[in-house]
């Protein structure tokens, strides 16, 4: 079963490879979307796949990478969107 999700994380997720940790790992979980900074802080993420894979991607998300304080994880159903591949936004 398919399924997306819209990810806002808070706390010290800028500034630590926390986009090219994503990145890296859903390319290993075969998830698609895109990892972006926001200008609040924070770090927004799209994940969609199989189920199965984006809950395990939702994991590799709450723990972050090494330098990383997680300090919230908020989740949004999302409609599938169809992503080719996953790819971190700069703006």
């Amino acid at each position: 079963m398919k399924k997306s999700i819209r990810v806002y994380v808070t706390g010290t997720v800028q500034g630590v490879f926390f986009r090219g940790f994503i990145k890296e790992n859903a390319e290993r979980n075969n998830v698609k979307g895109f990892a972006r900074n926001l200008e609040d802080g924070r770090v927004e993420i799209f994940l969609e796949g199989n189920s199965e894979d984006v809950n395990r991607m939702l994991e590799v998300v709450r723990a972050g990478p090494k330098h990383a304080q997680i300090r919230n994880v908020e989740t949004k159903e999302e409609k599938f969107q169809g992503f080719k591949n996953f790819k971190v936004l700069h703006f």
